[in-house]
């Protein structure tokens, strides 16, 4: 097939570049069937071409090199102003879930322009595109499914996972945030419409991290659910069946963490959210060894709140040794801030780690009390070392 580049001379006199992200492989919209059929469809699937559209900010000069002509209304609106509009409109919506679907036609129309107004205005957006809104968007995902975004495996895709992968149009990934959906905030099993997670987690490793859209990949794993009430939605998107355990479930992990490997090589990281804590550790302290991987609620929290904690201490005095301490929640965040101060405390005082340890309580979810080398296993102690 022959190349047709977006940013190449169409013509004499036709040569004009759009901005566009490094890592975007196969950028140019329009197909290779010469003729006038290229000129009409190259302007038109580049406004339906989210990483290089730019709406009504394309120039008289673009508007010519890229066949927009007549495709555009005449005024030329910069970006600037086209965001002083789109907030408008958002701060004019009362009901939070309009304005997250609001920005996800965004993302999915004019990716440029949805970063900008992220970046800009990141603490008033910040809420809308994660937490809290994004709860509620995934709890109604399958209501507010528009188009796809990130990539769907499940268990019917069992042996081959990596032709899976491969239908993925970016080669050049960076950061994968995966999840199965069992853990999706507070809410609980909401199986495959957590991917709005993952979505939600990249679109901050770009405004707030400056990783290129294109080198990250959103990723939910299908096991299955063991919500009734998404088993018997009948727009519920994912598997109708009970979420698969054991031997089921972790071979189907480790065909994927193989498949990641061999795809996109050993750099890439892996980043484990939203899994359930019998899941979370286990999977943390297998591959940490053999993937550069990653756990936001276990290391990421632990480590913010741990350094929170040493910052107060040089205010008030005195160390970590010399509190108790006590996290109403024992999930995987609580539990993992507490094995992380466990061992600081250990380190910096030469006592034993399992000593530490009874200096710290864990209040869980049904109000029982327990100190935390009751709820420390193997495979956290060595997910937190890691």
């Amino acid at each position: 097939m022959a190349e047709c580049e977006l940013n190449s001379a169409t013509g004499p006199g036709r040569a004009a570049t759009l901005d566009q992200d490094p890592g975007t492989e196969a950028a140019s919209p329009c197909p290779a069937n010469g003729g006038s059929d290229v000129n009409a469809q190259s302007g038109h699937q580049l406004l339906r071409d989210p990483r290089h559209n730019k709406g009504l900010a394309f120039s008289e000069a673009e508007r010519d090199a890229h066949y927009l002509r007549g495709l555009l209304p005449p005024a030329i609106v910069s970006q600037e102003h086209q965001e002083k509009k789109i907030m408008h409109n958002l701060r004019s919506y009362t009901v939070p879930l309009h304005r997250y679907i609001a920005m996800m036609d965004l993302q999915e129309r004019n990716e440029r322009l949805f970063y900008k107004l992220l970046i800009d205005n990141v603490e008033e957006l910040l809420p809308v595109v994660y937490t809290p809104v994004v709860g509620e968007a995934c709890q109604k995902y399958g209501s507010i499914y528009r188009r796809p975004q990130g990539l769907y495996i499940s268990l019917k895709d069992k042996g081959k996972v990596l032709e899976v992968l491969k239908n993925w149009p970016e080669r050049s990934i960076q950061v994968i945030v995966v999840t199965d959906g069992e853990r999706i905030l507070g809410l609980g099993d909401l199986g495959c419409q957590g991917m709005g997670i993952p979505v939600g987690k990249l679109s901050l490793y770009t405004a707030l991290g400056g990783v290129r859209p294109s080198a990250c990949l959103p990723i939910t794993i299908d096991v299955g659910t063991n919500n009734e009430t998404l088993l018997n939605d009948e727009y519920y998107i994912g598997l109708r069946q009970r979420r698969a355990t054991g031997e089921e479930y972790h071979e189907l992990l480790q065909e994927f963490m193989n498949a990641v490997k061999q795809n996109y090589g050993e750099k890439v990281l892996v980043q484990f959210e939203d899994f359930a804590n019998h899941n979370a550790f286990d999977l943390l302290a297998k591959y940490s060894k053999s993937h550069l991987v990653f756990n936001d609620d276990i290391q990421g929290t632990a480590s913010v709140v741990l350094a929170g904690l040493l910052a107060a201490l040089r205010m008030i005095g005195g160390g970590l040794v010399d509190q108790t301490y006590l996290f109403l929640g024992a999930g995987e965040a609580g539990t993992g801030i507490a094995e992380l101060i466990a061992l600081e405390m250990s380190k910096h005082t030469e006592l034993p780690v399992d000593d530490c340890r009874k200096k710290i309580w864990l209040v869980d979810s049904k109000g029982s009390a327990c100190r935390v080398q009751e709820r420390v296993s193997a495979a956290l102690q060595e997910a937190v070392r890691s």
